[in-house]
């Protein structure tokens, strides 16, 4: 049974994360995490998550815990993610990291650590979500540079960063299917004359409002007919039972970066 440890735990994902676990027979979470200063420490993890005591008190000190865990669940912000990353590069502890807003050089020093130690890296551990990448890449695959390709994403009020990680990738791997570079011709998004479309052009579009969990719909168009694919996410559930199963399965691989296509071998 994997020993996992949770960062942020008091979080809306943390909080989601400790309710999924619990009655799992392949892992246990046995560090609950959170900030220096957070007004939560102390208390109980099962009580924060809503579904009863755990014995189980936010911690701010993931080096004073090193000893109870295996596996590090990260959903928080790139700062903490990159000092946890150290940390767990040093002792050889793996790592599940669903931070988004990441730049080319955090990515990077994430890409370095995994030659240490193993990690899934994802922006969205849903399965669906990991589905609806391999159906972008046949999409592109088969429609080529015949269609406009936009992408559009929504979440709620409160995500920091646009567009969103998952959007990003679905870009990644639709540019790569196509051969372009999505550096440059990724379009976020448009105002005054603008002129034609460039039909090499991927478009992003970014909606922030309410309490949406998160939409995501990749808009294939042509002359004559148009393809959408969507997802579409109604509780943090599934992407908590991602992360989790990245975890299982991480626990005793080698050292590497992998991400949710290897965890589902798709």
């Amino acid at each position: 049974m994997a020993q996992v440890a949770i960062a942020g735990a008091a979080g809306r994902m943390g909080r989601a994360l400790m309710a999924a676990a619990q009655g799992r027979s392949d892992l246990a979470i046995t560090v609950a995490l959170e900030a220096p200063a957070h007004p939560a420490l102390g208390q109980d993890a099962g009580i924060l998550a809503g579904f009863g005591p755990l014995g189980l008190p936010l911690v701010d000190d993931l080096a004073a815990q090193l000893q109870r865990f295996a596996v590090l669940i990260e959903f928080t912000r790139p700062e903490p993610t990159l000092a946890h990353l150290e940390l767990c590069r040093q002792h050889g502890k793996a790592m599940v990291i669903g931070t988004t807003g990441l730049d080319a050089a955090q990515r990077a020093t994430v890409a370095a650590a995994a030659r240490d130690i193993p990690i899934v890296l994802s922006p969205n551990m849903s399965v669906g979500v990991n589905l609806t990448l391999k159906l972008l890449e046949m999409a592109a695959r088969v429609l080529g540079d015949m269609v406009d390709i936009e992408i559009i994403e929504a979440h709620h009020r409160h995500k920091v960063d646009a567009p969103s990680g998952t959007a990003l990738r679905m870009g990644e791997v639709i540019a790569s299917t196509l051969g372009r570079d999505l550096k440059t011709c990724a379009v976020y998004g448009r105002e005054g004359q603008t002129g034609a479309r460039d039909r090499h052009m991927i478009g992003f579009e970014t909606i922030r409002a309410g309490d949406i969990v998160g939409d995501h719909t990749v808009l294939f168009a042509g002359e004559g007919e148009r393809l959408e694919i969507t997802h579409r996410a109604t509780s943090r559930e599934n992407f908590a039972q991602g992360a989790l199963r990245a975890a299982a399965w991480l626990a005793g691989r080698p050292p590497g970066l992998y991400d949710m296509a290897d965890v589902l071998g798709l």
